[in-house]
This record gives C-alpha cells, sequence and structure tokens, in this order.
C-alpha cells in the first residue's frame, strides 16, 4: 500500500492511499523540495534546490540546480525510475522543474512539471 502525500484521510476515515504513478510522482515531489536537514533520520535526504534559488540566475546557476537534481534523483530514486529528460527554470519567484522518466517496474514513460513558489 503506498501512503498519499501529504498525509490524509480519505472518506471513510482510513489512511489515504495513492495509486504507483502518483506514489512515484509525489516521491519526486518530496525529494526535489526538501531541504537536506529537513528530515531527522536522513539528514542528506533532500536536493537543496531552494537555496540555489537566491543566488544571481545565470547560465551556470541553472546547470548547477539540473546537475544536483540529477545526482539526488539517481540516488534516492534510481531504483524506481530512470530519467529521460530534466529542464529546470527559475523566474522571478517561481521554480518550475519539467521532469521525463520511465518508470522501470513498468516501463511507461511519465511526465511531470513541478513547480514550486519562493
Amino acid at each position: 500500500m503506498n501512503l498519499s502525500f501529504p498525509f490524509s484521510f480519505d472518506s471513510r476515515g482510513r489512511t489515504s492511499a495513492a495509486g504507483d504513478n502518483d506514489h512515484i510522482l509525489q516521491m519526486i515531489e518530496q525529494l526535489i523540495f526538501t531541504q537536506p536537514g529537513e528530515r531527522v533520520n536522513r539528514p542528506d535526504f533532500g536536493a537543496s534546490l531552494m537555496q540555489l534559488l537566491f543566488a544571481p540566475n545565470s547560465p551556470e546557476l541553472a546547470a548547477t540546480i539540473q546537475f544536483t537534481l540529477q545526482a539526488e534523483l539517481q540516488r534516492y530514486l534510481g531504483d524506481v525510475i530512470d530519467v529521460q529528460s530534466l529542464d529546470v527554470r527559475a523566474s522571478d519567484s517561481t521554480l518550475s522543474v519539467d521532469l521525463k522518466y520511465m518508470v522501470r517496474l513498468t516501463s511507461q514513460v511519465q511526465t511531470a512539471t513541478l513547480t514550486r513558489a519562493v
């Protein structure tokens, strides 16, 4: 059973569950938007993206964010997904991540666009 994120209850008062594809997307979102040090038992978990957003915008910054995110996805979710393409954009106060990945269990290709205002 895959617990839904964020944790919630369904209409029957039970813990909400998520389908496999939704659960994988939720794991990706947690990894991308978690700062290292936020999780007590996994202090190295997270992608440090929010810290990089306040650096001056440049091609080097975009490359750094993309490289960091690619490495973290491989490190924590490499057994679940295979990243096919990744594009990170920071404009004004919004971070956008466009991700195309293949679910290893089903070989199904998925796309996701995740955004977060900072």
